[in-house]
């Protein structure tokens, strides 16, 4: 499938209708229907769903970067069981989803931040009582975005939309992040029915939020992770740290928290992508093997010690010293480039690590004494070209290269470094992970003594679903001593939780629904048309 996706994708930047493009890679995912409709023009799409009626001028605003809108089709449940055989029926409950509208949407411009496609996607979903997928095309990239909707707690005729969930920045004019590819087969209908038992819209919509679920994808990528973790620190060997048992297990979460913070900076731009590709490993070391450390000194340790501890101006390659004596001003000057005789050619790989910013962090320290060893210093890192006092450093290639190793497991994940949020996310690893994987590798270490482990580094991880809650109950007691209260419910003496939620239902939130006598669904054309609605619709409106 990933083939036929990567052709759907490509019809984008060549340029072709939007709506056809849309149609293509829905179909290729297993979601097709003849019901649609042609709205022309953005202007007439507002006008025919009456969105000056329903939206505030400051939600209406979103619309002004719009270039074209389609409705590509809806998918009821006649369509899923012409192509299933799964679906029965065709009624529906309250609080039931009974359709999916797909939309394409073309953007000015190129780029836009994940705050405006969550903020479009979920003012749109307010003018249709069923869930809507956008499909944004913009610039040389597409995103797919989904709001969650529930049904309201105490007025059933109403609809809360919470988070929004976006597939951000799919390539199109060259081949697409295989992450993006492995999400979108993920919900491709055939398989969510084969892997999921999806036999209603119910289920499909539970199969979307499952595959699109961002605490999901930590999880399993932690569990990637933690196999490589266990690997590596028995292929490894470093230092003693003289922290006690356990040096093999802090030498690799260091290493691995180190690349991690540094992927997140490569996915800002700020660190070249090659520096972790095999190719240039061969390239740029005199020597590479499988079996060699020569990858993990020459170049993961210059590129942590003299690189990013280091400010951009003071970078140079330590001087030598001469007949060995100690007078060298660089003698254990931790900040300076070592291992020249390790690569190929030491001024080039200097120069590809020029825009490499300064990190004004401890991450990066090198943890080696300036005390030499006979005074008791140790070398915990052995950043040092002195053969003796690296000895007991072995970090093979293969770890990062293999088929296992670290960097393609990396590959496999999309990264971002914008934090999710209560109201948006996106379906990839954010900076948040950084938190999670450091206090999880440092419990899992040492099962017998995990929290001993924590409490020695005072590694304590804060879940962001937990500090979300705590924010919210703390605003909503405040809000609930000094706000004018807006309902009965809330003056009668409403929890704080309640008040909460009574409060932000009318605004961003919430949309009442009912029944729309104008706008429904023909079953004589099966498509989308502006008549008197023969069959319940429920429809959702705005009443700020």
């Amino acid at each position: 499938m990933s083939e036929t996706i990567h052709t759907a994708l490509a019809g984008f930047a060549a340029g072709a209708p939007l709506r056809a493009c849309a149609e293509t890679l829905f179909g290729v995912l297993g979601y097709r229907s003849t019901r649609t409709a042609d709205v022309g023009s953005v202007t007439a799409f507002l006008d025919t769903f009456r969105a000056g009626e329903r939206l505030t001028e400051k939600q209406r605003a979103v619309f002004d970067s719009w270039r074209t809108v389609d409705i590509v089709f809806q998918v009821t449940g006649e369509e899923i069981a012409d192509q299933t055989r799964l679906f029965k029926g065709k009624g529906f409950a309250p609080g039931v989803i009974e359709s999916f509208l797909f939309l394409a949407v073309d953007l000015e411009g190129g780029d836009y931040d994940r705050t405006y496609l969550a903020d479009t996607t979920r003012t749109v979903n307010r003018l249709f009582s069923m869930p809507v997928v956008l499909l944004f095309r913009h610039g040389a990239t597409v995103s797919l975005a989904v709001v969650h909707r529930r049904v309201h707690k105490r007025d059933t005729n109403r609809d809360v939309l919470e988070k929004v969930t976006l597939v951000k920045g799919i390539r199109t004019d060259r081949t697409p992040h295989r992450a993006h590819t492995d999400i979108l087969a993920a919900l491709a209908l055939p398989r969510l029915v084969a892997a999921a038992g999806v036999r209603s819209f119910d289920d499909l919509h539970a199969a979307w939020e499952r595959t699109l679920d961002v605490e999901e994808l930590n999880r399993r990528f932690y569990r990637e992770l933690l196999r490589w973790f266990e690997r590596a620190v028995t292929e490894c060997r470093f230092p003693d740290d003289g922290a006690g048992d356990g040096t093999a297990q802090r030498h690799v979460i260091r290493l691995i928290t180190r690349l991690l913070f540094i992927w997140f900076l490569k996915e800002k731009g700020l660190a070249p992508d090659t520096v972790f590709e095999e190719d240039f490993a061969r390239d740029a070391l005199t020597q590479h093997a499988p079996d060699r450390t020569d990858y993990y000194r020459a170049v993961l340790q210059n590129l942590f010690f003299a690189t990013l501890n280091t400010e951009i101006g003071k970078r140079a390659f330590r001087k030598p010293s001469a007949s060995g004596r100690r007078d060298n001003p660089d003698h254990r000057d931790f900040s300076k480039y070592r291992y020249r005789a390790l690569l190929t050619d030491p001024e080039g790989f200097t120069a590809t690590l020029r825009s490499v910013p300064f990190v004004n962090g401890g991450l990066f320290d090198c943890l080696d004494d300036f005390e030499g060893t006979k005074a008791g210093g140790r070398r915990i890192d052995a950043f040092t070209d002195n053969p003796a006092q690296g000895r007991d450093l072995h970090v093979p290639a293969r770890l990062f290269f293999d088929a296992d190793g670290l960097f393609p497991l990396f590959r496999r994940y999309k990264f971002t470094v914008e934090e999710n949020t209560p109201l948006d996310r996106e379906v990839a690893l954010d900076p948040e992970l950084l938190g999670l994987v450091f206090e999880n590798l440092l419990a899992a270490y040492n099962p017998e003594t995990r929290e001993t482990a924590r409490k020695a580094t005072g590694s304590y991880y804060t879940p962001r679903h937990i500090v979300n809650y705590m924010v919210d109950e703390t605003l909503a007691a405040a809000l609930a001593r000094t706000a004018v209260p807006r309902t009965a419910t809330a003056h009668t003496g409403a929890t704080g939780s309640a008040l909460y939620s009574t409060m932000k239902t009318p605004g961003n939130s919430s949309t009442p629904t009912r029944r729309n006598p104008s706008f429904a669904p023909s079953p004589s054309c099966a498509c989308w048309t502006p008549r008197s609605a023969p069959a319940p619709f429920r429809w959702a409106c705005s009443t700020s």
